[in-house]
């Protein structure tokens, strides 16, 4: 009987003191794991290897862990680094109103710009692009004489251009009034079809055999001028007339004349501008 009191209570010391050793190890445990990127301030841009603690990585497993930019690559930020370090992403001012034409009397471009207002940082997204160019002309020198050549092919660009372009050389003694022609579409080149700008998508809707409608306003159509350059009028009956997309030399085509109207009735995506 004494023998069995003696093993229970000997049993009951080795069960508490292993009880023991087991909640210090889990205390030892979390206290290394509240160290982590917060508890020692740590927050650091790029790669750095002394920008290191210990605590939980994202495997569960715990040991040194970084609290710098590029652990979210490397997968072994500690678990409070989106905390510590919480991503900001890339701040951009507003558009700039566009610029003039960069030559005058030819087919060039014209530019707007923003400014980063914050860098990125800790992984936040990146800026985007911070010029947009777009098609243009302009039909006065510089010495404010008016571009005498023929813009030829008819150079065109998307309707909602003149929505901004500047009518400032319109007579205001006389109002002008413009109109629209209709084409169809005989050829284009595979470069309408393969564009990235923001400012040239509107030539992906472009296609073989479709008919698009092309206003002449002011100030292609200036004071003194009965049509636009390029729009076909003293075209023979089914005579292939070439074209060209301002801003994008690589997207240009024939087209046949239909008929002209007083206004454009196309759906949006085929309704075009004479540069």
């Amino acid at each position: 009987m004494v023998v069995i009191f003696y093993l229970i209570t000997t049993a009951m010391k080795f069960v508490g003191s292993t009880f023991l050793l087991v909640c210090v190890g889990f205390f030892l445990l979390a206290s290394r794991s509240e160290g982590g990127c917060v508890d020692l301030g740590l927050c650091c841009a790029g790669r750095d290897h002394t920008c290191v603690s210990e605590g939980w990585r994202p495997d569960r497993s715990h040991g040194s862990c970084y609290c710098d930019q590029a652990c979210a690559a490397t997968l072994d930020c500690c678990h409070d680094y989106p905390h510590a370090c919480p991503a900001v992403s890339c701040e951009v001012s507003e558009w700039s109103a566009w610029s003039g034409c960069a030559e005058p009397c030819k087919a060039t471009f014209r530019v707007r710009r923003r400014q980063v207002v914050r860098e990125p940082q800790n992984g936040g997204a990146p800026c985007p692009h911070m010029q947009e160019y777009a098609g243009c002309a302009e039909y006065w020198s510089r010495r404010r004489e008016e571009c005498r050549q023929s813009f030829v092919p008819a150079l065109i660009t998307t309707g909602g251009y003149g929505n901004a372009r500047r009518k400032r050389d319109v007579s205001t003694e006389q109002e002008i009034s413009g109109y629209c022609v209709e084409f169809q579409l005989m050829f284009l080149t595979p470069g309408c079809l393969h564009t990235s700008s923001l400012h040239t998508r509107w030539m992906q809707y472009l296609r073989e055999g479709h008919t698009v409608c092309v206003e002449c306003q002011p100030p292609a159509l200036s004071s003194g001028h009965q049509q636009c350059y390029g729009d076909g009028q003293d075209a023979k009956k089914n005579q292939f007339l070439q074209w060209q997309a301002v801003g994008a030399p690589r997207c240009r085509g024939t087209w046949k004349r239909i008929r002209r109207l007083a206004s454009c009735t196309c759906p949006t995506v085929h309704s075009f501008l004479f540069i």
